[in-house]
């Protein structure tokens, strides 16, 4: 009885034994598995087939045995594997392929391909059977490997269909009728070309403008006695009339040239005049100030015969009208000038078809949401118009005239401001009308991918440029670790950056402050050289220092995670990838990950890195000035406290705000008043023309004539004074 118990037990714990073999079989890899089962010299396996009941199915028996026959020795497995045929010849490499693709193509191994890239200076720890290589590493591999290479012939991309909206042939002369000329006024600033301005359209734009400059852009329309009309150009500077020239709108027909008698010639004088000449527009020369004694409108006609401008009175072609803005004189004449010149240029445009224009201002209003103010040179505009400028696109919703007058429809010379843009349009662009708002998404598609080809384009030949340029001094450096392995490289980078590692916290916190480190990737070996290249410009070291704590290609890694966190660095990426387990680590430590595949997009997100680590700048914005008339003291207890007797010459004088003492131009005193009185009254402020006593924090002796300035600080974010050169 007690034996066939211990029999029982026995097979129970071969049982036992086998199911546990199982269990850690499914676990497994296949082709690492090397598995046999447990063996007894008294109880073999067919032991446990003495009690089949205990299993819930007899074939988990036969399955174990079959597979311990599939993986039964190595050697086994090594006879069943296919030899790769050797490659005799040229090996047909493409521009991109992976590293199983051209081991498969040279008829070698995956390890033949890592031991050709031993030497170079591509990271074995971040490449695997499905990383891309390039054909400058193909070519090196296969010369490398003793053969040659021929490149496969590739498929044609096929060429995408131009879409982009066009201006329509020239028009019949029969169809076309005549139009408002279209007229800028230039000048010198402060010879009253806003005051002319403002005296033609009848408002008072002039008297709210900062500094007599003009601060916005517009057209408006001037309709004459006669029946006349003339749409003018408001534009704040030379600037933007010069950008349209260069855009070729020449929506320009005459320029109106404004010089004060008194003044004469000026260089914004001779700006104007260099323009006008540049774009082919004729000149008006209008001479303002006429009414002041001083005025001398012979001295000016004289000094712009210097610069090419001659007047009729000397012979020349250039109409001459003295004026005065402010009083209103002669602007009639002047008009009437402008209509004699611009019948003599015979503008004419056609009103019929599909609308064409220019955009001559843009904004995004809060209600309104962008609006342009557009002039319009062909067709004419209506509500429900699709019109094209740039990179997007309207359907005309409202119009309005200069004095925000709703319109129903704009003819060729009037200017008008449109509502309906998708996105704010640039100054300058050309307005186009389309059939249809799908035609319109076709428009603006072509043309964003037209500029992106044309960004992508400049990119290459930068990395081709910066390769060429970079090649020998990269060799060089090369060589010098040539003898090295990938790992001792890693660890010569590692100990020029160990002085960091090894720092305090609280020394390595002061240090972040004022420091990028920069972690870099890229796709390719010439990425990253012309990206270094770009960043071996950088000369604000004085602002913010730039560190390359790392560099190298392929995807971000958890190596570049870490780095980054080591150093409190950023990483950034140029046509790589970070899977999403990447990014949840990186988010999880705080670790920022730039990823771009345009080099100045690259550049403008590292720009705004090294801004965030700028300390803000101080401002002290003046808030009013004062002159000290006299002085006398005042006792307090046993202390003599100087006391200034000041009058108030601009702006106000707070006591909450801060203030310096003046003297001989050199500041020698900043602080806070301890007193400010007027007639005896303790105030806080006291405002421009009033007189006030007023003491110093400090004891300082006040002098006849020192200057009192009440200023308050106010921080600005600094911006990196480096420029790459995009």
């Amino acid at each position: 009885m007690n034996r066939r118990l211990i029999l029982k037990f026995e097979n129970l714990v071969q049982l036992h034994g086998a199911c546990r073999q199982l269990r850690t079989l499914s676990y497994r890899k296949v082709y690492r598995a090397q598995w046999k089962p447990v063996q007894s010299s008294t109880h073999p396996v067919w032991s446990v087939l003495l009690y089949p009941q205990l299993w819930q199915k007899d074939k988990l028996i036969s399955i174990a045995l079959s597979q311990h026959r599939h993986l039964a020795t190595k050697e086994e497995t090594k006879k069943k594997k296919k030899k790769i045929p050797l490659t005799k010849g040229e090996v047909e490499i493409r521009q991109k392929m992976t590293i199983e693709e051209l081991a498969r193509a040279m008829g070698k191994d995956i390890d033949h391909i890592y031991e050709a890239l031993l030497y170079t200076d591509i990271d074995l720890d971040s490449l695997e059977p499905d990383s891309i290589l390039y054909e400058d590493r193909i070519k090196l591999i296969v010369k490398k490997s003793g053969m040659k290479y021929k490149s496969a012939k590739l498929k044609e991309e096929k060429e995408r269909e131009n879409t982009d909206a066009v201006k329509r042939p020239p028009a019949d002369p029969a169809v076309l009728t005549p139009r408002p000329p279209v007229v800028t006024i230039l000048g010198h600033v402060d010879h009253g070309k806003t005051t002319l301005l403002d005296s033609l359209r009848k408002s008072q734009v002039a008297s709210m403008e900062a500094g007599g400059i003009t601060q916005h852009i517009g057209a408006f329309l001037v309709h004459l006695p006669s029946g006349e009309k003339i749409t003018f150009l408001d534009t704040p500077g030379h600037a933007a009339f010069s950008a349209m020239r260069a855009r070729g709108t020449h929506v320009t027909d005459i320029v109106i040239l404004v010089v004060a008698a008194e003044d004469g010639v000026m260089q914004q004088t001779i700006e104007s005049i260099q323009h006008a000449k540049n774009a082919g527009v004729p000149l008006i020369l209008a001479i303002n100030k006429c009414d002041k004694p001083e005025a001398d409108p012979e001295r000016v006609k004289k000094e712009l015969l210097a610069h090419d401008v001659v007047c009729e009175d000397f012979g020349g072609d250039v109409q001459a009208v003295n004026i005065s803005a402010l009083k209103g004189e002669n602007l009639m004449v002047l008009a009437e000038a402008t209509v004699a010149l611009a019948e003599m240029l015979e503008l004419k445009a056609d009103s019929t078809g599909l609308v064409e224009g220019t955009i001559i201002e843009s904004r995004k209003d809060k209600g309104k949401g962008p609006v342009t103010t557009a002039i319009i040179q062909r067709g004419t505009l209506r509500k429900g118009c699709v019109l094209v400028a740039g990179k997007t696109w309207a359907k005309v919703r409202f119009m309005f005239d200069e004095n925000g007058k709703a319109v129903d429809a704009a003819s060729p010379g009037i200017p008008v401001e449109i509502m309906g843009w998708k996105e704010v349009p640039s100054a300058g662009d050309e307005i186009l009308e389309v059939e249809s708002e799908q035609r319109a998404h076709e428009v603006v598609a072509w043309r964003t991918y037209i500029e992106q080809q044309e960004k992508m384009k400049r990119d290459a030949e930068v990395i081709e440029a910066k390769q060429k340029e970079h090649r020998m001094e990269y060799e060089e450096k090369q060589q010098k670790l040539a003898h090295l392995s990938w790992r001792q490289r890693k660890a010569v980078l590692y100990k020029a950056n160990k002085h960091l590692i090894i720092s305090k916290p609280k020394e390595r916190t002061e240090m972040d402050k004022n420091v990028l480190s920069v972690i870099l990737k890229g796709d390719v070996d010439g990425s990253v050289e012309a990206i270094l290249n770009i960043l071996d410009s950088y000369d604000a070291d004085d602002e913010c220092k730039l560190a390359i704590i790392h560099y190298g290609m392929g995807d971000i890694s958890e190596t570049d995670i870490s780095l980054a966190e080591t150093f409190n660095g950023v990483v950034f990426g140029f046509s790589v990838k970070a899977n999403e387990s990447i990014k949840r680590l990186a988010a999880k430590k705080g670790i920022k990950i730039k990823l771009n595949n345009v080099i100045y997009k690259l550049i403008e997100d590292l720009k705004d890195e090294l801004n965030s680590r700028l300390p803000p700048s101080v401002v002290e914005n003046t808030i009013g000035e004062a002159s000290v008339l006299n002085t006398f003291s005042v006792t307090v207890g046993k202390n003599k406290i100087p006391v200034a007797g000041c009058r108030v010459q601009k702006g106000l004088l707070d006591k909450k705000m801060k203030f310096k003492l003046i003297r001989n131009g050199d500041v020698i005193w900043k602080g806070s008043l301890s007193s400010l009185k007027h007639h005896k009254d303790d105030v806080q402020v006291i405002k421009t023309g009033m007189d006030c006593g007023l003491s110093l924090d400090k004891y300082i002796e006040f002098n006849i004539g020192d200057e009192i300035i009440c200023y308050e600080e106010k921080e600005v974010q600094q911006t990196t004074s480096w420029d790459p050169g995009f």
